[in-house]
């Protein structure tokens, strides 16, 4: 064991450990979960770190040979992160603003930084944790920012899947352009449609959910980098906060941008409340569409039988041959969970106080969470269901058939009251609308063809004017 001191006093590590005392007192500290942090925060810290050493460098700040060990264990940890993986000891939620993560990653960094240079871990007077790996740098702008990198990543994950659904509903759209359904609003039939317009329609919402991530990344890209405690670059070389953000922006191949106002960019997190409600308002769009997938796929007999969801489980442990729509059901419980994480997240960025937000480390939990969730969900869902998902036509046919609300086509020549009349006599003497028509109206087998045909009802629809939506990338 080594003995490693503090302001508090001297705890003892492992002497193979990479980690120190500050990432120790932080695992004792907040024994809440064994959840740790992010893997994706923690490399994207290692890549700042990188940067931070460059631009110290660059700005005759940290000697030559510093410099090069930190940035030689920097990228080593990197590119074997799975070796390191278990020295990075912090709770995912913890107190402290996420310093102990920021100090977690210093520490690895600079134990295996002493190692290169010929020192035994804990040798701090040869290279330090404090001075020498954060130089120029404090947790309030540097822990943000690699969860701006971090998000970067995952934000970008989330839209290819979503671009996926899009393209299967655009192509179930294109198959079921003339497949007529029945329309329903408040759960009662209404007006025909086809279920060409209600994939499109889908199409649509969530090409508009995409558009919202795209602004998310558009934002996430200016950096709180180089504001230090709160903004105003204390204790840092003015040439290293020139220079910071263009060499991390080089490191990691994005177009990054210093905030113009750091004070602003360190103390408020609208933009990670930003991407919380994109993932909220994406979770509310699949779940509502999911909803309609059960509905319309109920049955078989004594539901709505409109649609055949892909058959992937048995769904009774006591009904023989039942089968749940599973999928839809588990992309409805991750909506659920999304929209919990938004709820934390808009409490967390409420609750900042003066010139810093002390809650990151949730915040950053459930919005890695969040995005993941969505991710891996919409490949599900696009694999597991929609791929596969079919629509019962005849049935459809036979509904629209049997329906007294197609009366509202006839309503423009005969008027609303004539019309209503028709769909009263329908329902009460349980008869189709046809044989209303022959029988009250007297009209021939020929006029009511011309009126209720297929191609006479889709042609009543204007469907030819429902534009696809527009391809959106990021």
């Amino acid at each position: 064991m080594r003995i490693e001191k503090d302001s508090i006093g001297t705890v003892e590590i492992p002497d193979k450990a990479y980690f120190g005392i500050h990432s120790k007192r932080a695992q004792l500290n907040f024994p809440i979960t064994d959840e740790k942090v992010h893997p994706l925060l923690l490399k994207n810290l290692l890549l700042v770190k990188i940067a931070c050493a460059q631009a110290n460098y660059q700005a005759h700040n940290l000697s030559y040979k510093k410099y090069h060990a930190i940035t030689t264990a920097g990228a080593q940890i990197y590119t074997t992160f799975p070796d390191y993986q278990a020295e990075f000891i912090t709770p995912a939620i913890q107190g402290g603003a996420g310093t102990s993560t920021n100090m977690n990653v210093n520490e690895v960094i600079a134990n295996r930084a002493l190692e290169l240079l010929g020192h035994s871990k804990g040798d701090y007077a040869a290279l330090h944790p404090n001075d020498d790996v954060n130089r120029g740098q404090s947790t309030n702008d540097v822990y943000p920012t690699g969860a701006h990198l971090a998000l970067l990543q995952l934000n970008q994950m989330l839209a290819i899947e979503l671009e996926k659904v899009i393209v299967v509903l655009k192509q179930l759209s294109d198959k079921y352009q003339n497949t007529l359904k029945l329309g329903r609003t408040q759960l009662e039939d209404a007006v025909p449609t086809t279920y060409g317009t209600s994939f499109n329609a889908y199409a649509h919402l969530f090409t508009r959910a995409l558009q919202r991530i795209k602004q998310v990344h558009n934002s996430l890209l200016v950096l709180p980098l180089g504001g230090t405690a709160i903004g105003t670059g204390i204790t840092a070389n003015p040439e290293y906060l020139k220079n910071v953000v263009p060499l991390l922006s080089k490191i990691v191949g994005l177009p990054l941008k210093q905030a113009d106002n750091l004070s602003d960019a360190i103390q408020n997190t609208d933009c990670f409340l930003m991407a919380a409600d994109a993932f909220k308002n994406l979770a509310v769009a699949l779940s509502k569409m999911c909803n309609d997938l059960r509905l319309l796929g109920s049955g078989p007999r004594a539901g709505l039988g409109e649609l055949a969801l892909p058959k992937v489980q048995a769904g009774s442990s006591i009904m023989p041959g039942k089968v749940n729509p599973v999928i839809p059901e588990a992309i409805n419980q991750i909506a659920f969970q999304v929209c919990g994480y938004n709820a934390t997240i808009t409490m967390c960025s409420e609750a900042g106080q003066l010139e810093l937000n002390a809650f990151e480390p949730v915040m950053f939990r459930d919005l890695f969470s969040a995005a993941e969730l969505l991710q891996k969900g919409l490949k599900m869902l696009k694999d597991g269901c929609l791929t596969h998902l079919k629509v019962n036509q005849a049935h459809c046919a036979h509904q629209i058939e049997e329906s007294a609300e197609i009366a509202t086509v006839l309503a423009p020549k005969i008027g609303y009251v004539q019309a209503t009349l028709l769909v009263k006599t329908a329902l009460q003497q349980k008869v189709s609308i046809r044989k209303v028509l022959k029988e009250h109206l007297k009209l021939s087998a020929t006029e009511i063809e011309n009126l209720l045909a297929p191609e006479s009802l889709l042609g009543c629809l204007h469907t030819n004017s429902i534009s696809q939506p527009a391809k959106t990338a990021l």
